[in-house]
């Protein structure tokens, strides 16, 4: 386990450019994905940030779809590879980054910490921040790292469905997904519309401003306990574990803790003994 003290978890652009600048700079991955799109790796060798290496979340941050959902958590062995082939060290610091709205740079942030590193930071804004700040992209690829980190899972909690259950009655439970997918208006992935009966609706769109980047720390944070997060054992859940990171990075910033459940929306409701709810929440 890292035993490094814990940064805040977001970095701005201009400081992430001058962190690069140092002796022993982070290790800078590029996790650009997007559900249902063409793969990241196509952007990435278009153009990213010097430095950067490129994960795959489908391939390197989740194992294969099936019973436990669509974005499963991988094997600690599968990642331990992917991680050092990129030359994550447990005492290197980590700056994750995807196009822009941080869903996938989230993913990437959350799972590293699950797995024991602290020293992992989101870059605020993604590539569309760093180039708006007028700072350069490259297609030159870094060759593979040498790192040594192993993965110690237990870093972050965890919620089973039981669990993401248990928190919808006694706790509180936040559904990131868009209002219409948790009211059950639509539902384009999943094999039931609805949600988690007893969840609360808390969009992960409403975390950032109009620039795409994260909202202020005491924004974020009036925004959570107005939910009731300062109070109450919370969990977070979305379609498949992707955008219930973000939630879980944009409470990290306002100072407030919440367990993922990574099966999600996707596990759930693919198991025909488990309730859904629709139309808006009571109250």
């Amino acid at each position: 386990m890292d035993s490094h003290p814990t940064p805040y978890p977001l970095v701005a652009a201009a400081e992430l450019a001058e962190a690069l600048r140092d002796a022993r700079p982070p290790v800078l991955l590029d996790v650009r994905w997007q559900l249902g799109g063409p793969p990241g790796e196509q952007e990435y060798r278009a153009g990213h940030l010097p430095g950067a290496h490129y994960l795959d979340l489908d391939r390197d941050l989740a194992a294969p779809p099936g019973p436990a959902g669509r974005h499963p958590l991988p094997d600690p062995g599968v990642l331990a590879a992917a991680l050092r082939r990129v030359g994550l060290s447990a005492d290197r610091d980590a700056v994750v980054y995807d196009a822009g709205p941080a869903t996938s740079a989230a993913r990437a942030w959350w799972l590293l910490r699950w797995a024991g590193h602290t020293r992992v930071r989101v870059l605020d804004g993604g590539l569309a921040a760093w180039t708006a700040a007028g700072l350069p992209l490259t297609t030159e690829e870094p060759p593979p790292g040498d790192g040594d980190f192993t993965p110690a899972p237990g870093g972050m909690p965890v919620l089973d469905a039981d669990g993401a259950a248990r928190l919808a009655r006694t706790g509180l439970l936040l559904d990131a997904r868009a209002g219409e997918r948790y009211r059950g208006e639509t539902e384009p992935v999943d094999p039931r519309a609805g949600h988690i009966p007893g969840a609360v609706s808390a969009p992960t769109t409403a975390n950032l401003g109009p620039d795409g980047r994260f909202l202020p720390a005491a924004a974020l944070a009036d925004r959570f306990r107005a939910l009731g997060a300062d109070t109450a054992e919370t969990g977070v859940y979305c379609g498949s574990g992707v955008t219930a990171a973000h939630q879980v990075l944009a409470m990290e910033a306002a100072g407030l803790r919440a367990a993922l459940y990574p099966g999600s929306w996707s596990e759930w409701s693919a198991d025909p003994a488990r309730p859904a709810a629709t139309g808006p929440q009571a109250g």
